[in-house]
């Protein structure tokens, strides 16, 4: 009897990468080299955050005696923000970023991005998300019209639900019932998007998305 064996999977993960407000000069060089790396770029955006936006992304360094100087630093001008995708993405992408602080990267890995492109500890040119969590958060934080995988089920979903969706559902219904406009769908719809709890405040977009 001929044994079954499953189809072999490729499992996929995405992380985030940033070029930093120093090296946006350098955006297209650095994309070659994390295209040639196997690395997907599946979204791509320029924008500038404001150093609150910078705060709310950063905020497990809160309280740091870094922390003034690096929400200075990235929200000092624009940045290109992307998602790149590949097997074991959050890992490759941490390896070819090298040590945090650039020097250090220089003295111990001279090939790595942030050895090249870096200053020191601080200015260290990119930024990568820590695991797969992080990078779900970051993403989402960056692009929040990304529907990220796997999609929550049972109580993660549930909770979900009752912490995002039902309190920003239950404002647009009871707006729409205040309106009572000729087209509620549409209307309704058009309420949800302005005033997604997951949409960062951008100041401006600097460029129009790429790679969408």
């Amino acid at each position: 009897m001929q044994m079954l064996m499953p189809e072999p999977q490729i499992f996929v993960e995405r992380t985030l990468a940033l070029i930093k407000p120093d090296v946006v000069d350098k955006e297209e060089e650095i994309e070659d080299l994390i295209l040639q790396s196997g690395f997907l770029i599946i979204q791509k955006r320029k924008l500038q955050l404001s150093p609150e936006q910078c705060s709310n992304f950063y905020a497990d360094q809160y309280g740091k005696v870094f922390f003034p100087n690096l929400t200075a630093y990235m929200s000092s001008g624009p940045l290109v923000a992307m998602v790149l995708a590949r097997h074991c993405a959050v890992s490759y992408w941490k390896e070819l970023l090298g040590p945090s602080n650039s020097v250090r990267a220089r003295r111990t890995h001279p090939h790595s991005l942030r050895a090249i492109y870096g200053t020191d500890d601080l200015r260290n040119a990119l930024h990568g998300s820590l695991s797969i969590s992080s990078a779900e958060r970051e993403i989402r934080f960056m692009f929040p019209e990304v529907i990220l995988e796997p999609i929550p089920a049972g109580q993660r979903a549930r909770d979900y639900l009752n912490l995002y969706v039902k309190p920003t559902l239950l404002a647009g219904l009871t707006a729409l019932c205040k309106e009572k406009p000729a087209d509620p769908m549409t209307w309704l719809a058009d309420w949800l998007i302005e005033h997604n709890p997951n949409k960062p405040r951008l100041q401006h977009q600097i460029t129009e998305e790429e790679h969408q």
